[in-house]
């Protein structure tokens, strides 16, 4: 089993996966739509890579604002969550995605990527660092428990 990361943009969706022993987080693609609200091809495609990886869970990026309150986009990202629960019956969990499209872009910029480049992948970098942050959480929390 596998767990898929999602970065849920306006039009972009940045898509993630684990490796099966549930330690890095690959990217994988970026699915694009034309406006907001139209998410029908969108989700269906998240549910091909669902059964195409084996998915078990989902973690969506959730971007709070550095004091914490939760914004507009936030809610959109909530509401997509609820959206994603309802049609794959999957575990899905809203992960704290602050600073994440800034550490891609720095990342991509220091790989010696222009801007131009930077746009056709930066929402699937940004959904590989939301999905390695959870991985780092499980296995650092499976390691704290296994010490004590």
């Amino acid at each position: 089993m596998r767990i898929m990361g999602l970065d849920y943009g306006s039009v972009t969706v940045g898509v993630a996966i684990s490796d099966q022993l549930l330690l890095t987080a690959q990217g994988i693609e970026v699915i694009r739509r034309k406006k907001e609200n139209q998410l029908r091809r969108t989700l269906a495609r998240i549910d091909e890579l669902i059964e195409e990886y084996n998915v078990s869970k989902i973690v969506v990026g959730y971007p709070k604002h550095m004091n914490n309150t939760i914004g507009e986009r936030a809610a959109k990202s909530e509401d997509f969550a609820d959206i994603l629960r309802r049609r794959t019956n999957l575990e899905v969990i809203l992960w704290d995605e602050r600073l994440t499209t800034v550490a891609a872009s720095n990342a991509l910029s220091e790989g010696g990527l222009d801007n131009r480049q930077k746009s056709h992948i930066i929402d699937r970098i940004a959904a590989v660092f939301i999905l390695q942050g959870y991985l780092d959480m499980l296995y650092n929390t499976e390691l704290r428990n296994k010490n004590e």
